[in-house]
């Protein structure tokens, strides 16, 4: 059986986005209302200028006692995020997930065109078994490799 790609695992094609401009606040209503972990961050022109997840509304927000309504998104995002390609196997993108400490990647075409957002949510527990099998054992060749 071949394995799906990310653009294949993705439940719902739907990019929830803001403009840099929009408050924190405003995030966190889109992203409760789209009940997703985050949302990119795309200017006037379409390009990404970054992703506001829900760890950076609680490290970057939160933990600083910023006032959500008067903070923009770009003050806090995470600036040029790692993206995937959508024929990406679903196991790499896990395995980028799992060494990179990542909970989402933005899944953007060769064209640039932005298709969605990856998050281990969206793997099958095969795909995943096999991602954290393949982190063990690059683990187990790095100690011994010294």
């Amino acid at each position: 059986m071949s394995e799906r790609t990310v653009f294949q695992s993705i439940p719902h094609r739907h990019v929830v986005s803001l403009p840099p401009q929009a408050s924190v606040w405003e995030a966190a209503c889109v992203m409760t209302k789209a009940n997703c972990g985050s949302v990119l961050v795309i200017n006037n022109a379409g390009v990404m200028q970054g992703i506001l997840t829900e760890r950076d509304l609680m490290t970057r927000v939160l933990a600083r006692a910023l006032d959500a309504a008067s903070t923009p998104v770009a003050e806090v995002m995470t600036h040029n995020p790692l993206c995937v390609a959508p024929e990406m196997a679903v196991s790499d993108a896990v395995l980028i997930l799992l060494e990179r400490g990542f909970r989402h990647l933005p899944i953007v075409s060769a064209a640039g065109q932005i298709l969605g957002v990856f998050s281990i949510r969206d793997a099958l527990p095969r795909e995943i078994d096999s991602a954290v099998s393949l982190a063990e054992f690059r683990d187990s060749v790095n100690d011994a490799l010294g």
